[in-house]
């Protein structure tokens, strides 16, 4: 079974109880605390039918793979994925774009009637 980064996951390694919470505050990239008190307070209000998704979610999700992230700054871009899938989208295309003009003025660099360079390079043989 290959791991998908952009599943909903319960996270056993952080959860308190079943895992639920933290799998929410992994899956979204909320802090762990914070998605817990919300649980809480929305369960003082929705208590049974709250209890009972909990439940079934806990019972329906598999558990988050060991290892699904190289680092931190990996897991970060996947939760970033998942909030708002367009707005990463939009960043590697403008990191693609940030490369492919740095390309573009290496580029004219080396080509270009630069003696000094070409006498550089001519050096370095």
């Amino acid at each position: 079974m290959h791991d998908r980064r952009t599943k909903f996951y319960l996270d056993k390694q952080n959860s308190k109880f079943l895992g639920v919470c933290s799998g929410v505050a992994d899956y979204t990239g909320i802090d762990t605390l914070w998605t817990r008190v919300g649980f809480v307070v929305t369960s003082l209000f929705f208590f049974p039918p709250l209890i009972a998704v909990y439940f079934i979610v806990a019972w329906l999700a598999p558990k988050k793979p060991l290892g699904l992230y190289d680092d931190k700054e990996e897991e970060k871009f996947w939760q970033g994925t998942r909030a708002n899938p367009r707005r990463s989208v939009n960043a590697i295309r403008s990191q693609f774009r940030d490369v492919d003009r740095r390309l573009a003025d290496m580029e004219l660099m080396v080509t270009s009637k630069n003696t000094r360079l070409a006498q550089e390079i001519d050096a370095l043989r």
